[in-house]
C-alpha cells in the first residue's frame, strides 16, 4: 500500500482538453471515487493513473516515487476492468494466481494466496470453473480476486459494477466494502453513479469537463455542494435550485412569482447574513438551494411560505416524490409514502431555515 498524489494532471486530445490541471492527493489505504458524468474526466485521469495513457503536463506520484513516465508494469497497480478482463481458456484458479505466477511465485505459495483471496470473496468452490460457467456476479468477484491477490500498492477500478442487474450490484458493493475494509489499499473507483461512491468511497472527487468540482466525504459534498453543478448532479432526487433576489433592506428572499419570504434579523438562515452582505453590494441576484427532504408541504398558507401547484407524485416505497409547480419551475419535495397528494392541488411550501445555501451568478457557494 502507499499513498498517490497528482499534481497538475493535464490531458488533451487534439483540440478537447479532457482533464485540465488536476491536483488530488490519496492518503495510504485510502478509498477515494472519481464521480461525474460521461466525459468528465474521470475515466482519462484513471488511464493516466494505470500507464495508459501519458499526460500532457503534471506528475503522479505512488508512495513518493514519481511514476508519470513508467510503464504501467513498473507502477505496482492492480485493476479492475468493467467488462472483467477475465481469460476464458483458464481456470478461476489460473485466472486470480496468474499475477503471481508472471511474479514467479512458487506454486505452493500461490495456490495457498488464492485459496485465502477466494474464501474472502466466497468463490472457494469455484476455483475449478472456468469464466464461462460463471455468473455475472461470479465473474466479477474473480476479477476483483485477481486484482488483489498480488497486494499492490494501488488498485484502480473502471465502473467494475456497470455491467451487473441492481439485485448483484448491490450484492457486490457489499463485497466490496468489505474487501477494503480488510485488505486496506488504496484504491481508485470510476464510476457515473453516485450511489456507488456514496456506499464505497472515504472520500469522492465530483468531476465536470475534466476539472474537480469538489473533494469531500460522501456527506460533505451531499450536505454543502460547493456549486450548482454539485448540487445538481449529487443526491437522487437532486437539490432544487431556484432563483431569487436577496432584498437587504427588507432582509427577505422576493421569486420571479412576485411572491417573497422575510426572515428576522435574528433568525438563524444558513448563509443568509454573508449573503445579503454580498447581495448589497451588487444585484442581489442568487440560486437558493435546498433538498427536497428539506422542505414542508402545507395545504394551508402560513408566514413565510410560497405558494405552488402539484405537478405530480411518484411513489418510491416510503416514501413519495412530490413535484410542485412554483411559477416556472419544478420543486421537488420528499414526503411520506401515506400521504400522497393529488395533482393540481393547492399547496404552501416551507424551507428548513438552516439547510438554505445560496449560489452567486458563477454558480459557487455563498460562504
Amino acid at each position: 500500500m502507499a499513498s498517490l498524489t497528482i499534481e497538475g494532471l493535464k490531458k488533451q486530445f487534439g483540440a478537447v482538453s479532457a482533464v485540465d490541471d488536476v491536483n488530488l492527493s490519496i492518503a495510504d489505504g485510502e478509498f477515494v471515487a472519481l464521480l461525474g458524468p460521461s466525459g468528465c474526466g474521470k475515466t482519462t485521469t484513471l488511464r493516466m493513473i494505470a500507464g495508459l495513457e501519458l499526460p500532457n503536463a503534471g506528475r503522479i506520484l505512488i508512495g513518493g516515487k514519481e511514476v508519470t513516465q513508467l510503464p504501467p508494469r513498473a507502477r505496482d497497480i492492480a485493476m479492475v476492468f468493467q467488462d472483467y478482463a477475465l481469460y476464458p481458456h483458464m481456470t478461476v484458479l489460473e485466472n486470480v494466481g496468474y499475477p503471481l505466477k508472471v511474479r514467479g511465485i512458487a506454486q505452493n505459495v500461490l495456490r495457498d494466496r488464492v485459496s485465502e483471496v477466494a474464501s474472502q470473496l466466497q468463490i472457494g468452490t469455484l476455483l475449478e470453473r472456468r469464466p464461462g460457467q460463471l455468473s455475472g456476479g461470479q465473474q466479477q468477484r474473480v476479477a476483483l480476486a485477481r486484482a488483489v491477490v498480488h497486494k499492490a500498492q494501488v488498485t484502480l477500478y473502471d465502473e467494475p459494477l456497470s455491467n451487473l442487474d441492481t439485485k448483484l450490484r448491490l450484492e457486490a458493493r457489499g463485497f466490496l466494502k468489505r474487501l477494503q475494509h480488510d485488505v486496506g489499499v488504496t484504491s481508485v473507483y470510476v464510476t457515473h453513479d453516485q450511489a456507488e461512491a456514496m456506499a464505497l468511497a472515504d472520500r469522492i472527487v465530483v468531476m465536470n469537463a475534466g476539472h474537480v468540482m469538489q473533494v469531500g466525504t460522501p456527506m460533505e459534498v451531499y450536505n454543502h455542494p460547493a456549486n450548482t453543478f454539485v448540487a445538481s448532479f449529487i443526491g437522487s432526487p437532486p437539490m432544487n435550485l431556484l432563483p431569487c433576489t436577496l432584498d437587504a433592506a427588507a432582509h427577505a428572499l422576493r421569486f420571479p412569482t412576485g411572491d417573497g419570504v422575510r426572515f428576522g434579523e435574528g433568525e438563524h438562515f444558513g448563509a443568509l447574513p454573508q449573503a445579503f452582505e454580498k447581495a448589497s453590494q451588487g444585484a442581489g441576484q442568487v440560486t437558493l438551494g435546498i433538498r427536497p427532504e428539506h422542505i414542508k408541504i402545507y395545504d394551508q398558507p402560513t408566514e413565510n411560505t410560497l405558494p405552488g401547484t402539484v405537478y405530480v407524485t411518484q411513489l418510491l416505497g416510503r416514501e413519495a416524490l412530490v413535484m410542485v409547480t412554483v411559477g416556472d419551475q419544478l420543486v421537488s419535495v420528499t414526503v411520506d409514502s401515506d400521504d400522497p397528494l393529488p395533482q393540481n392541488e393547492q399547496v404552501w411550501l416551507a424551507f428548513n431555515p438552516a439547510r438554505v445555501f445560496f449560489y452567486n451568478a458563477e454558480g459557487n457557494l455563498i460562504k
